[in-house]
């Protein structure tokens, strides 16, 4: 198996499918001739032409609005939002038209529509550009919303996304484009439906998404090395819909849980998570379950104050000791 980039991954992804489905195209700002703000689309105008490599206006309303069109009409666009930022300007179309249209034709239209856009801090972009937004999106009835955390997820992902007949919000995170990892070549699809164990433990669960599930595997590592504890990593991939079972079958096991996420706790992904572990697990847990997010303030300019709002693995490390103290 191959070791390549987060970035190359999902450019593998993008050309097989181009490839495979005259039908998919893609559109988005600076996607063609610049080849993506964070070149993930690098080499695609060239091979697939200015007809299916589409640079738009910076109008995010008219490029989601035109990928939900097209979409009706039997194409399978990917439409890319520079950030998950700027697809603020886009909500009336994503919550009220892409993730409504179906039910409301009664089933008679789909929306095979795929937003790609990375979240996330750490690159001092400032308040209005390093959010991490997937709650706001999972919270909606009718769109799926999915945060792969490897680059071998995210190319089975995107693809399986891309052949998905309902609207799929594929969230990237802007720190992880360089991240390597083993990735499958070919004919490659995951679930869009299920979260993954990427470490199995006894001890305690981790569950994370996108870079909290890093967080979380690093932290095992240094908890098996240094403190003896044997956590289990649950990679939640998914966050609509929300693999539940996976969750609470390792909760039982395990009978503690900590979750991670970069983005705010309060209405968070770990909330959701939270609540379906007491209605599931409650029973089998030894330690309330706690919680580890990024810092409930608008995200600083300034390196040392962003760095003390993103969560880091040292939080993880103190939270998980703290239930195993006596």
């Amino acid at each position: 198996m191959a070791i390549i980039t987060m970035r190359e991954a999902l450019n593998q992804a993008l050309r097989e499918e181009m490839q495979r489905d005259p039908e998919v195209f893609i559109m988005g700002e600076d996607i063609g001739v610049f080849e993506g703000s964070y070149k993930v689309t690098a080499g695609l105008l060239r091979e697939f032409g200015e007809k299916r490599v589409i640079d738009t206006p910076i109008v995010e309303e008219f490029i989601v609005g035109a990928g939900i069109g097209a979409a009706m009409m039997g194409l399978r666009p990917v439409v890319e939002i520079m950030t998950i930022n700027f697809i603020l300007l886009a909500m009336d179309q994503v919550v009220n038209h892409a993730a409504k249209i179906p039910y409301m034709f009664g089933g008679t239209v789909r929306v095979p529509l795929t937003i790609r856009t990375p979240g996330g801090g750490g690159q001092q972009l400032t308040a209005q550009h390093s959010q991490n937004l997937e709650a706001l999106f999972a919270h909606v009835p009718g769109l799926k919303v999915v945060a792969p955390a490897l680059p071998g997820d995210a190319k089975g992902m995107l693809k399986a996304a891309i052949r998905d007949d309902n609207p799929v919000l594929f969230i990237e995170n802007i720190s992880m484009y360089n991240t390597r990892g083993e990735v499958p070549e070919g004919e490659y699809l995951v679930p869009l439906d299920r979260a993954e164990v990427k470490r199995a433990g006894s001890d305690i669960t981790l569950v994370g998404h996108s870079k909290g599930t890093l967080l979380a595997l690093d932290a095992a590592r240094r908890l098996a090395e240094e403190d003896g504890i044997e956590a289990e990593v649950v990679d939640l991939r998914s966050l609509r819909p929300l693999d539940r079972e996976t969750i609470i079958a390792s909760v039982k096991k395990t009978s503690r849980a900590v979750l991670v996420e970069e983005g705010w706790p309060t209405y968070g992904v770990s909330a959701e998570v939270s609540a379906s572990i007491m209605e599931g697990a409650f029973d089998y847990l030894d330690a309330p379950v706690r919680r580890v997010g990024g810092k409930e303030v608008p995200m600083p300019y300034s390196k040392p104050l962003e760095n003390a709002v993103i969560p880091r693995v040292d939080e993880v490390l103190a939270t998980v000791r703290s239930l195993f103290k006596r």
